[in-house]
């Protein structure tokens, strides 16, 4: 019989505060008006963080000054070439050459799919800027150098361990 080690990482009122503050964060941060700054979720599984986070800094700024887009980048990765996949939506109604973007995504953990993603959005234009917001960073697990702007939590955890991010529980646990 095997037996999973169950971790709750962060609970559905340390989500809900762990939102909240990237949100006043990434206000913060930005121009005042949000002119020069674009949100970028990455699909598919950060959508459902970017959803939470723009709705977030709806409430405090007015919504139409936020740019949100969201990003496939299904066809740009580099592990997944041999098999077939289905592409999700890419939606982004903006310029974003000579802008901050702000790429959001649940968790960070190699690292490849924010190569992808920066692959991905020169497709769109030249940006002045890349940041990365996360929901989850696995600190010891990159392939690639590269680090969050934004984080929810970081936590250590070795390979063969999962993140799971549950939206519809709303809780992040560790298996």
């Amino acid at each position: 019989m095997k037996i999973l080690f169950l971790k709750t990482i962060l609970s559905e009122a340390q989500l809900e505060i762990t939102i909240k503050r990237l949100a006043r964060q990434l206000l913060e941060n930005h121009d005042p008006g949000l002119d020069q700054t674009v949100f970028i979720g990455i699909q598919p599984r950060g959508i459902h963080f970017s959803d939470r986070i723009i709705a977030e800094m709806s409430r405090l700024v007015d919504p139409k000054a936020i740019k949100y887009g969201k990003l496939d980048i299904t066809f740009y990765r580099d592990d997944v070439r041999n098999e077939l996949h289905n592409a999700n939506e890419t939606d982004i109604p903006f310029s974003i050459d000579k802008k901050s973007v702000v790429l959001i995504d649940d968790v960070l953990y190699t690292g490849r799919t924010t190569r992808a993603a920066l692959d991905a959005i020169l497709d769109y234009g030249r940006p002045a800027r890349v940041e990365l917001c996360v929901l989850i960073d696995r600190r010891f697990s990159r392939e690639f150098p590269i680090q969050p702007d934004y984080c929810g939590k970081a936590i250590d955890s070795i390979n063969s361990q999962k993140v799971k991010v549950e939206w519809n529980k709303e809780e992040v646990i560790l298996y």
